[in-house]
């Protein structure tokens, strides 16, 4: 029995060369997003940009294992030294600017979304994605930035959670598209997440 249960744990763990290949482009895509630059609103300094577009794309079209690969290549790269986020800054650049909670929230928010969107399929709901991309891609990314504004800036709390307001309408038209987008491909190429099920206790 133990060598029986122990194969699909591996399969689940490992990682095919088609699975890196897409966790590639996908960090090519959150970097492409970065090209159209940003727009800096209010005295906080956090800038509206794409890229979290891109993150919720990949938790919600290639879930927790393959998304949250994706936003490591893209961190790694950053933290290199590549001009890759927003506005032609690096990943040093923008871990020593108040910004820095923002780009480290990348990957819980990646991991969150892609978890969560396991344990929806194998069919893809569009409302479900949509709360789903909020929650991860915008409460997540949220609260890891106002811990960033607090180290780095005299904002009060109230002060740093207040600053994110301007960017709740964007941020959710993005939570909606990443949905629309990750419904049309999942029915597209069905099988791109593997379900994950909730194991409930025996007697």
């Amino acid at each position: 029995m133990s060598q029986t249960t122990g194969v699909p744990r591996t399969r689940r763990f490992s990682l095919s060369v088609a699975d890196l290949t897409q966790a590639a482009v996908f960090a090519a895509l959150i970097a492409a997003l970065g090209l159209p630059g940003t727009i800096t609103i209010g005295s906080s300094g956090v800038p509206i940009t794409l890229q979290t577009l891109g993150v919720m794309l990949a938790g919600s079209i290639l879930g927790p294992r393959k998304g949250t690969l994706a936003v490591i290549i893209f961190a790694v790269l950053a933290i290199a030294g590549l001009p890759i986020l927003a506005g032609g800054r690096s990943g040093l650049v923008a871990l020593a600017s108040p910004t820095a909670g923002f780009f480290v929230g990348f990957l819980p928010a990646v991991l969150g979304i892609g978890l969560a969107t396991a344990l929806m399929m194998p069919r893809y709901r569009v409302l479900w994605g949509i709360v789903i991309n909020i929650v991860g891609g915008m409460v997540v990314i949220y609260a890891c930035g106002v811990i960033g504004l607090l180290l780095r800036t005299d904002l009060s709390l109230w002060a740093a959670i207040s600053t994110n307001g301007v960017y709740v309408p964007g941020d959710i038209a993005k939570a909606v598209v990443a949905a629309l987008v990750a419904a049309q491909v999942h029915r597209a190429y069905p099988g791109l997440i593997a379900p994950i099920r909730l194991r409930r206790g025996t007697r």
